[in-house]
């Protein structure tokens, strides 16, 4: 019950996913797409901020004892709040999170399979390998029926 009830928490974060690349993809059009994913980095560190304050139990000073790499974190998240901002005004928000979904299960087979940054190994198999060929043929055809406009 307790996995049904993450991936359920899961699946609501990926739907706000995609409302956050619709609605930062609204702002970039506003504002200028660096500024529109500024804008909506500076919110969500004032949101993190207030809730680190009344629920953190961490040290943050300890950020500076941790490997340089365990850092990539935020640039990571700044290039994709940069790309979603850049993209979905011209690909629309499907496209652009289903192109970001194949992007991330491509890459987190490869992280799993060389068992990269201390995570377990989990072999790239065959059906592993069908699933992502799938996925690049959903992309596809998510890609091909996006291109006429309504």
């Amino acid at each position: 019950m307790e996995k049904f009830i993450l991936v359920l928490f899961v699946f609501l974060a990926g739907g706000a996913m995609s409302i956050q690349a619709s609605v930062n993809g609204t702002l970039g059009k506003k504002i200028g797409s660096i500024e529109g994913a500024f804008v909506s980095f500076f919110i969500g560190t004032l949101a993190l901020c207030i809730i680190m304050l009344f629920f953190g139990k961490g040290n943050i000073v300890s950020m500076f004892r941790v490997p340089k790499w365990n850092l990539l974190g935020g640039l990571l998240g700044a290039l994709y709040v940069g790309m979603s901002v850049l993209s979905v005004p011209k690909l629309g928000v499907g496209t652009t999170i289903v192109t970001a979904i194949v992007g991330q299960i491509a890459i987190s087979m490869v992280l799993d399979h060389f068992g990269l940054f201390g995570n377990p190994r989990i072999s790239l198999g065959g059906s592993r390998l069908l699933g992502l060929f799938l996925l690049f043929i959903a992309l596809y055809l998510i890609f091909k029926g996006g291109s006429k406009a309504i």
